[in-house]
């Protein structure tokens, strides 16, 4: 692929621009000319001409300019669009961030029967006292199983290189690998779809710092919005906004028990088999839940180097859990996640996730499921509940 600068390929845009006014006036391609001048009729101010042969050759350059125009500013928006995404990507996550402490709010109003503002700061100081019981309680053992497993990691990935040499399939592939230039490309596609906007503790503090100002004035946000609308479109875009709360909010709750069900069942299991760092692999299990296809598969990997480390029959074992758990998930907890949110297609899932993370990186492989499902919600009812019923038409349920 060709890399050119941003600048050098809107040049390029105008100089093909050009060349095909040119090549319109001396061939008189009428029908094309006129679909351009029916699409923008846009009028430049030009001078009388004396002659009609020069008149028609203004026409068809003003014409020309007017499709170099909207190239031009198709790749400019093109452009932005590329750098502010990351940009966006953040914000929906303090987006969600403040969805989640208002759902624990919405919680405790309802069963407490409490004023919101009140629900709202019990919201905030509850997960505070979760979060410091946990470190309390757990964060010296954890630190302790993260620093043996960045330590062992290394050795055992030496360990598991010298197993396969010993193996004829395993030396042949080490030695492809090795050879050809395909390890390296996959580390730097990895990069790409791992990276973050600003580094991950900016991105981090910039998430915080917009949750926060979601948390605590959402409505201004929501208002600010729904003015941009048209007067007729104001109030279906105040109803467009609640349904995606609605189906943001349900995303996180199923998050939330999919990761708890994941890290108590992977905690179980390697407990039962005998591995060590439990904690911290149940952990990895858990969050990297939140990541569909992809997830499950790094979190498989330091388990199994880990397992490879005890013995081949301990790998095999972690391997059979590891898969166990998630055709269990599968079957018990997905189905109902899907009740609570959007039914998206497991094919849409993967391509929003390969196609967010060249543009996003980490936060776009992070965040292409509530992506996905906002674009379909927007669609669905912007655009397929406007159209009659027919054969064809997806219902609740149907796969």
């Amino acid at each position: 692929m060709i890399s050119l600068y941003p600048y050098h390929f809107l040049y390029l845009v105008l100089t093909s621009t050009v060349f095909a006014s040119k090549l319109a006036i001396r061939t008189r391609k009428q029908p094309f000319i006129s679909t351009l001048s029916n699409i923008l009729p846009i009028y430049l101010f030009m001078p009388d001409t004396k002659t009609d042969q020069s008149q028609d050759r203004l026409s068809y350059s003003k014409k020309v300019w007017i499709a170099g125009g909207i190239l031009a500013l198709l790749v400019i928006l093109l452009l932005l669009f590329k750098t502010l995404f990351s940009i966006f990507l953040l914000a929906l996550a303090g987006a969600l961030f403040a969805i989640y402490f208002h759902g624990c709010a919405s919680f405790f109003k309802k069963y407490l029967h409490i004023p919101s503002g009140w629900s709202l700061a019990l919201s905030i100081v509850t997960n505070i006292i979760l979060l410091v019981a946990f470190f309390w309680f757990v964060g010296a053992r954890l630190q302790q199983q993260v620093a043996a497993l960045t330590d062992t990691l290394p050795q055992t990935i030496d360990n598991a290189k010298a197993y396969l040499q010993k193996t004829t399939v395993g030396s042949k592939v080490l030695h492809y690998l090795n050879s050809s230039g395909d390890s390296q490309k996959t580390m730097s596609i990895a990069k790409s779809f791992f990276s973050s906007s600003f580094g991950i503790l900016s991105d981090v503090y910039i998430i915080l710092l917009l949750g926060m100002f979601f948390i605590a004035s959402p409505f201004t946000y929501k208002k600010g919005i729904v003015h941009l609308l048209p007067p007729k479109a104001k109030d279906k875009g105040a109803d467009l906004l609640d349904e995606i709360h609605k189906i943001l909010k349900n995303w996180i709750k199923g998050q939330l028990f999919g990761f708890v069900f994941i890290a108590v069942l992977t905690a179980l299991g390697l407990w039962a088999i005998g591995m060590p760092l439990i904690l911290t692999l149940a952990l990895i299990a858990g969050l990297l839940n939140f990541i569909p296809n992809f997830g499950p598969i790094i979190a498989l990997i330091p388990a199994g180097l880990i397992g490879l480390m005890q013995g081949t029959t301990t790998a095999i074992l972690v391997l059979c859990l590891y898969t166990l758990i998630q055709v269990v998930q599968s079957a018990v907890t997905q189905p109902l996640i899907q009740q609570k949110m959007v039914s998206i297609p497991p094919a849409l899932i993967i391509f929003g996730q390969v196609a967010m993370g060249l543009l996003g990186g980490f936060w776009g492989v992070l965040l292409a499921t509530p992506v996905i499902a906002i674009i379909m919600t927007v669609v669905n009812k912007l655009y397929v509940e406007e159209q009659s019923h027919h054969k064809y038409e997806f219902k609740k349920g149907n796969s």
